[in-house]
């Protein structure tokens, strides 16, 4: 029971200091802006494990962090692994290669108003195919390795990019454009010098959408195909094993990199669209 008391006292006094902090005003925003997430992401683990104590809850249904962060550390190798083959081989590959294929298709779209009107449809449908549909196929296709996840991946993302870079290719006026034209610029620096540029959010909001898109296919695909590593086939056998601490671990990892991910991608949207209001 004490341990219950203690985890309704802690998310108390979280909950009163990221009110302080988020009603003062303090100088350092930025340092705000992370000290607060910190603060409620702490709370939570705290409360977690007070609860998880206090309730007596059994470590198959739910483990405590403290669990969850031992197995991280015994576990480290095996851990590191299993990334490996997810994330920076089928997710990060899969990521570029349809990245690339979305950026290609849209620019060959934009010169044609009956490539965009039949590719769109196109991508369209290969959004709408469920994974769990595709990734068995694919995996018949490419092998159980990191390929035929790199395949799904690929996929993924392919259609949420190409219609931010078409949306976005369409996003300068009239006015710009005739401007380029009086200055004798063909399609080629036009699109370079005035419509890449002015395009730039719109394809950093389909990167950033495509980014958990990438990790949620990595690991779904190994579910249905994989060597001895990798995330998707980790959180399968040990779930079967009912070793739920070794499943969060890989949890844990997977929405660490996820994070990070997306932050790297926005820390470069910042510098590319730095000129942009919503960068302000």
């Amino acid at each position: 029971m004490m341990y219950v008391i203690a985890g309704f006292a802690i998310w108390g006094l979280g909950w009163l200091l990221n009110l302080y902090l988020a009603n003062s005003k303090w100088s350092d925003y930025r340092a705000m802006n992370i000290a607060v997430p910190l603060i409620f992401g702490l709370t939570v683990l705290l409360v977690w494990e007070c609860f998880v104590i206090g309730f007596d809850v059994n470590p198959v249904f739910l483990p405590r962090p403290s669990d969850i962060v031992l197995r991280m550390a015994i576990e480290m190798p095996r851990l590191w692994a299993d990334f490996v083959q997810t994330i920076v081989k089928g997710a990060l590959t899969g990521y570029i290669l349809g990245g690339l294929a979305a950026f290609a298709i849209a620019v060959l779209a934009d010169r044609s108003e009956f490539l965009t009107s039949g590719v769109l449809p196109v991508g369209s449908f290969m959004a709408a195919l469920p994974i769990v549909g595709i990734a068995p196929i694919f995996v018949k296709w490419f092998g159980s390795d990191w390929e035929s996840k790199a395949a799904v991946v690929a996929v993924m993302v392919f259609f949420p990019i190409l219609v931010n870079v078409v949306a976005g290719m369409r996003d300068t006026t009239s006015m710009q454009r005739d401007l380029m034209r009086t200055y004798g610029a063909g399609y080629w620096p036009t699109l370079l010098k005035l419509r890449l540029p002015a395009a730039m959010p719109f394809i950093f909001n389909g990167l950033k959408v495509a980014t958990t898109l990438s990790l949620i296919g990595a690991i779904v695909a190994e579910f249905f195909g994989s060597p001895t590593v990798g995330m998707g086939f980790r959180i399968s056998t040990s779930f079967g094993q009912l070793a739920l601490d070794m499943v969060w671990a890989e949890i844990v990892i997977a929405a660490i990199a996820g994070t990070a991910f997306y932050g790297i991608v926005t820390l470069i949207e910042k510098g590319v669209t730095f000129w942009h209001p919503s960068q302000r």
